[in-house]
């Protein structure tokens, strides 16, 4: 008997984390780039929750939002440190549970939700997955900062295009639908290629069993 019951939650996080894991097995790392332009667009339609686009936001703003949309969709995370430069957050929970570790690049989504608003509400974002249950920790650290620094690695978001008034963030550009499709033709190519370079080993080792 199973611990767990079945529920509408559970079975589409399943089903999106076994989506994803597929996704990135067929085309390897530009699913990540996949992941972030959909959480691009995610985060500023998850604004529209929360303010117009013209109010501006004070980093404490930001913290208490990026929290409280985690936590609204069945995360566990709070605040750890708020300073004027950048802010660090913290989690126990994921909202995709444990069946993110099968799907580790979906973490891309909460670099580009976090770092996206950013850019969009400061001018820069550079997120930081400092700690990720997904590859084992025992829980989540990120940091968001609004300037550029030296002092960690991350994920860099700037210059973000912002949809106009009573558009939708989720109306992709024909430029990003073409890099996209480009990326995954490429994945394609790579492999067809291998499946034909299977093909002649193939071909050779019959040879030489004949012989």
């Amino acid at each position: 008997m199973q611990e767990q019951s079945l529920s509408g939650i559970r079975f589409l996080i399943k089903l999106i984390t076994q989506y994803a894991k597929i996704h990135e097995r067929t085309i390897g790392s530009t699913a990540e780039e996949y992941i972030r332009q959909l959480g691009i667009r995610q985060g500023e339609w998850i604004e529209s929750f929360y303010s117009d686009k013209s109010e501006d936001w004070s980093v404490e703003k930001y913290a208490d939002i990026i929290v409280d949309l985690k936590n609204s969709i069945g995360g566990h995370f709070t605040i750890k440190e708020v300073h004027p430069d950048h802010v660090v957050v913290k989690a126990t929970g994921c909202p995709f549970g444990e069946a993110v570790k099968e799907a580790p690049h979906l973490c891309k989504m909460t670099s580009s939700v976090f770092g996206g608003m950013a850019a969009r509400r400061f001018g820069y974002g550079m997120v930081s997955l400092r700690k990720r249950i997904a590859v084992g920790d025992n829980g989540c650290e990120v940091a968001v900062y609004f300037k550029p620094t030296d002092k960690e690695e991350g994920d860099i978001y700037k210059d973000l295009p912002i949809t106009p008034e009573n558009g939708n963030p989720f109306e992709w550009e024909e430029d990003t639908i073409t890099l996209l499709h480009e990326n995954l033709k490429r994945s394609d190519d790579m492999i067809q290629d291998l499946l034909e370079e299977i093909e002649h080993l193939r071909a050779k080792v019959k040879e030489t069993d004949v012989q």
